[in-house]
């Protein structure tokens, strides 16, 4: 009754505000992890690309018309969502691959050397925590930021950084935590899935057969994450009892984006296929093959499914049936990068990242993506080789 009336809440001052587009704050842009996006916006979408300079394995988030992102080398940059141009950026002192998320004025990102907060208007680090690597993203519930870490801990830290949750766990905390009716769930490199309260007493724990680096969603008192073993899981919220599970045939390295509306659970995998599953019983309703590893987060908008390939490519398929609706390769023969970033939705506008340090902003309604960088990039390169094969031509004859 509450996150209907919370819901409800949150529609109405949408209505109400200037702002056209809804904000993306966080990891699968919502409180569950699921990354659906059905309201309409009048935004402007505009076709841009954006060079970071270094490989975006990170998420982007969306608040007030600015993308934030960082790279992997640790820089944090707000880019004007329709302009594609840099508005700031800040030096994070140490590298990350976690995604940002957005609360109240500050960003919260997970680095190599611990959490970090900053603020959005005066661009600068209010706080940082120290502890070991944090490729978790954070999470924000009842005004705790929590997050795992690489030393096994489970941390949930106040808006001025001071410990208010710490609970010591097995293995890294990799998978990105959700907190749901007071209770926190979070997978870890022991292949354990754990159910917490917020008073720090465990509820349960459920043992998979490999690491667990996929971030959990939930819906209809379920659980669902995927596990390295290649199983997808849906378990009970309340007991950790098995509901299904699914052999997806290769790690699981992707979160589940599910569809309410539809009783239908996305999931990328190693095999090379997003697959569409009934969320009520594991049923497989689809497979669509890309080639290649699987490892981005879908993200849904209507009839339509986004995601990203290892093998360089962007889809975009019909939700119902798999079939493409239309693809993107930003790169080329020569310069063709993974997509590992998960995309995010405002608008009609679809923002995701590659592991060249690009920024692309897409129109998923019309189908239009910008112009591909790297095309220009491989057209020099064979200027060049022409030049320097005419010149050695040239050099030779000239002997003779």
């Amino acid at each position: 009754m509450y996150k209907k009336l919370f819901m409800g809440i949150v529609i109405a001052l949408l209505c109400l505000s200037p702002i056209a587009a809804a904000n993306w704050d966080s990891f699968a842009g919502d409180i569950d992890h699921n990354a659906y996006r059905e309201e309409s916006s009048d935004f402007v979408t505009n076709l841009w690309t954006y060079s970071m300079g270094s490989p975006i394995h990170s998420s982007p988030a969306i608040h007030d018309d600015y993308v934030y992102i960082v790279s992997t080398d640790g820089i944090l940059k707000a880019v004007d969502m329709k302009t594609g141009e840099e508005e700031w950026d800040l030096d994070l002192g140490s590298p990350t691959n976690s995604s940002p998320i957005v609360h109240k004025n500050r960003l919260y990102i997970g680095c190599e050397d611990g959490l970090k907060a900053v603020n959005i208007n005066s661009h600068e680090i209010v706080w940082d925590y120290d502890c070991d690597n944090v490729a978790s993203t954070p999470f924000y519930h009842d005004d705790v930021i929590y997050f795992g870490s690489d030393d096994g801990h489970l941390y949930g830290l106040n808006r001025d950084g001071k410990v208010e949750f710490n609970k010591k766990l097995d293995g890294e905390l990799k998978s990105s935590p959700i907190v749901v009716n007071d209770t926190i769930f979070i997978g870890s490199t022991n292949s354990k899935l754990y159910s917490i309260d917020t008073d720090k007493s465990k509820n349960w724990e459920f043992t998979t057969g490999d690491e667990i680096l996929s971030s959990p969603s939930y819906v209809n008192e379920t659980v669902l994450f995927g596990s390295c073993d290649g199983n997808i899981y849906c378990l009970k919220e309340s007991n950790g009892e098995l509901v299904w599970k699914e052999d997806l045939s290769n790690k699981v390295i992707s979160s589940p984006t599910v569809d309410e509306h539809d009783n239908s659970v996305y999931i990328g995998s190693d095999d090379g296929n997003l697959t569409c599953l009934d969320v009520r019983d594991g049923t497989v309703k689809w497979s669509h093959q890309t080639g290649d590893k699987v490892q981005s987060t879908a993200a849904l908008k209507d009839n339509l499914v986004a995601f990203g390939s290892n093998n360089g490519n962007f889809y975009v398929l019909n939700k119902y049936t798999g079939a493409e609706e239309f693809t993107y390769n930003p790169g080329t023969v020569l310069f063709n990068s993974a997509i590992t970033s998960s995309p995010v939705i405002n608008g009609n506008s679809l923002i995701f990242g590659d592991d060249s340090g690009n920024l692309y902003s897409l129109n998923i309604e019309k189908y239009e993506v910008p112009g591909s960088m790297q095309l220009y990039y491989s057209l020099g390169v064979l200027i060049v080789l022409l030049i320097v094969a005419v010149v050695v031509v040239f050099k030779v004859r000239g002997r003779k």
